[in-house]
């Protein structure tokens, strides 16, 4: 089941240039920079209350997050993510109605959360991540 709105992803060329902008035009600030080794990014929060901001930098040449910023250099809209209760649940049950589902659910994020990605043509022509989050 779906629970709620979990973060927007944004794909930047730069953390700490995007950091600064986000500072300065806004006063917005990022948490600590983390690494997800699995999908070659690193990543930062901005925490919002209800939801999060998260920014994302390729790590290595063969990041998909690399292909994103060779086809949009100055970084943009990634995906946005969705809160569900159990990931394979959910993916299951999506499943059935035609919904294509990238990876098969044990895929972690940098928290350790599983996630799964709903194929953007199946969601109104964004790519939507599925989050498992407990708390």
């Amino acid at each position: 089941m779906i629970t709620g709105l979990s973060h927007v992803s944004i794909v930047v060329p730069s953390l700490e240039a995007a950091a600064r902008e986000l500072d300065s035009k806004y006063g917005l600030k990022i948490g600590a920079i983390n690494v997800n080794a699995e999908q070659g990014v690193r990543l930062a929060y901005v925490e919002l209350g209800n939801a999060r901001i998260e920014l994302m930098e390729p790590s290595r040449p063969d990041s998909p997050v690399t292909k994103f910023l060779e086809r949009n250099p100055r970084g943009g809209i990634h995906h946005f993510c969705l809160n569900v209760d159990d990931v394979a649940a959910t993916s299951d049950a999506v499943r059935t109605k035609g919904v294509r589902v990238l990876g098969d659910g044990t895929q972690r994020n940098a928290q350790g959360e599983r996630i799964a990605f709903v194929h953007p043509q199946d969601f109104l022509g964004a790519l939507v991540e599925l989050e498992e989050h407990h708390g």
